[in-house]
């Protein structure tokens, strides 16, 4: 499982014209998964990117997860992370 987060101000994935997902301040992850991928390594990839500290704190200093900003995550399968 390859997983590249990219921090945001807002996001949308368009097709064909269309809005089908968006979010504002927040992440957007790229997620590719294996075949040997369990649930197991789905669980401990959350749970790393809901913790990390890339948002800027009141000092300025990247200092809190995307739960301490009040955003959202927007993932992606991106299944050429695996070629």
């Amino acid at each position: 499982m390859r997983a590249v987060a990219q921090r945001v101000s807002e996001a949308s994935v368009t097709v064909g014209g269309n809005v089908i997902a968006s979010v504002g301040a927040g992440l957007v992850i790229l997620i590719g998964i294996a075949p040997d991928d369990t649930e197991r390594d789905a669980e401990l990839l959350a749970a790393k990117l809901s913790t990390l500290r890339i948002f800027a704190d009141g000092d300025d200093q990247m200092n809190l997860d995307v739960a301490s900003i009040g955003g959202s995550v927007l993932a992606i399968s991106q299944f050429t992370l695996m070629a």
